[in-house]
């Protein structure tokens, strides 16, 4: 069902310090910041040899990502996210399997234009798991 790792995800309370650090510390150029209301989040992109790693930012106190800090306050990984052939077909699978889909059983549209679920991390080994219409 799972193809390629899309991007590993990691929350940080401040994207331009946390870009800053990625930026001094391991020579990778950073993407332009991207909001997403639908998501509550700003989000950049470094891209590696084979995958992406994903910073994202609270956009404000509502946010998922914020409660994920008040809990981790220094940030940390947040996610995997993996691209799929078929988003529906992997939803119904891992439905069907027990899995529960957070928020709208039905796809919103990722950072990449492309459609996106999560998976509670309880029902995934405690990660949160993205899917990602390839």
């Amino acid at each position: 069902m799972v193809g390629t790792i899309n991007h590993i995800a990691i929350a940080v309370p401040c994207l331009r310090a946390a870009s800053d650090e990625w930026r001094q510390k391991l020579d990778v150029e950073i993407s332009a910041p991207q909001r997403l209301e639908e998501h509550g989040v700003t989000v950049v992109f470094i891209d590696t040899v084979n995958s992406k790693i994903e910073l994202l930012e609270p956009i404000d106190d509502a946010s998922p990502i914020a409660a994920f800090l008040a809990k981790n306050p220094q940030g940390g990984m947040h996610h995997i996210c993996f691209d799929v052939d078929d988003i529906y077909a992997s939803r119904d699978r891992l439905v069907a399997e027990g899995a529960r889909i957070l928020g709208s059983p039905e796809p919103k549209i990722g950072a990449h234009g492309k459609p996106v679920l999560f998976i509670h991390p309880k029902d995934i080994t405690g990660t949160l798991i993205e899917i990602q219409q390839r």
